[in-house]
């Protein structure tokens, strides 16, 4: 039996019974064969996406039954949570399908934030509707509309309830910590984020969920939701990329291979390899460009949308006319290794 994705998880109920969020230690993409006899052993036959809650003693025989398939590492979880008092999920993934519930969303969540697949990898629609709104406390997830007696509780018994965020998606750094990256503010980098490895990210930058950085990048800008960032490239202090969520269009923006984004800059096309927008230049699909031969003089005017994705492009604004122009990117950006090169 194929199947798309699996895992098994700890987690946090609302006092409807609802899920907040699941954290999974170890999501599977494309499981081995193994794994699933082991699940199907414990749960039964599963046909179809579907979610089930795990008693102490279920996770103990999944535990064994890992073990026993020569999957050691995957049984250890397992038995660990066995003594959880935290209630416990497993979520199976026959197939990649729009999300039924908040558990999956947050197996999807973690597959990007693991590296298992890239972002645009995986159907994430209506997920939104899914989520609950979210307190993220020094004491783990609180519904919204709970925390107000919660933080009452806390003062009654001697203790302050901080709160760090509310919001639908928790910090990507609560749940998993991808191998060689820095992160300055773990609270702007949300989970569903993907970073490459080699990726530095700034106190001011922030990171969407589906989205991020390919490789090594260093980012003090905001990476939008659907935005990628190939190796190599550089998102200047303040700079921002157009999303597709709110109001933006459907047209997926990315940056190519050493680019850069200028300080205060922004993006609304995808950008080719090598190019270089200048600071404080905010670039729309719909902006007229002039295009300038080798010698500066003018060969035709275009809209931005015309140059997505073409490379060894600078885009300025003529500092007397203030008209935007584009021509040939003599240097491309190259990033300080000494940065990247012990994360």
């Amino acid at each position: 039996m194929k199947m798309f994705s699996l895992g098994w998880g700890i987690g946090t109920k609302n006092q409807a019974n609802e899920w907040l969020e699941v954290f999974f230690a170890a999501p599977l993409l494309n499981p081995e064969a193994s794994v699933i006899k082991s699940v199907t052993s414990v749960i039964g036959e599963i046909t179809e996406n579907t979610s089930v809650e795990l008693s102490s003693e279920q996770l103990k025989q999944l535990s064994q039954q890992l073990q026993q398939n020569d999957q050691a590492e995957l049984a250890k979880i397992a038995a660990r949570m066995a003594d959880s008092v935290q209630p416990a999920i497993i979520c199976a993934l026959v197939e990649d399908s729009a999300p039924a519930s908040a558990v999956e969303v947050y197996l999807k969540l973690h597959l990007l934030s693991h590296r298992l697949v890239k972002p645009h990898h995986t159907k994430l629609d209506g997920m939104f509707g899914l989520l609950i709104n979210t307190a993220w406390t020094s004491e783990g997830a609180v519904d919204a509309r709970e925390l107000a007696d919660r933080q009452l509780q806390a003062r009654l018994e001697g203790r302050v309830l901080e709160v760090k965020s509310v919001d639908k998606f928790p910090s990507m750094a609560d749940y998993v910590v991808p191998s060689g990256i820095r992160i300055g503010d773990a609270q702007r980098v949300r989970l569903g984020a993907y970073l490459g490895e080699g990726t530095t990210i700034m106190h001011e930058g922030f990171v969407n969920f589906n989205a991020g950085t390919e490789g090594t990048s260093m980012i003090e800008g905001r990476i939008s939701a659907g935005v990628t960032v190939a190796k190599g490239s550089d998102l200047g202090g303040g700079c921002s990329t157009m999303g597709t969520l709110s109001g933006g269009g459907k047209e997926v923006i990315t940056v190519g291979t050493e680019s850069l984004i200028g300080a205060n800059a922004g993006l609304g096309i995808p950008l080719g390899d090598r190019c270089t927008i200048e600071s404080g230049l905010y670039l729309t699909a719909g902006a007229k460009v002039n295009l300038l031969d080798d010698k500066g003089q003018l060969v035709e005017v275009v809209k931005a949308r015309a140059l997505s994705g073409l490379n060894d492009l600078l885009f300025r604004r003529n500092s007397l006319s203030g008209a935007l122009e584009a021509k040939a990117n003599k240097n491309a950006v190259e990033l300080n290794h000494e940065l990247h090169a012990h994360n």
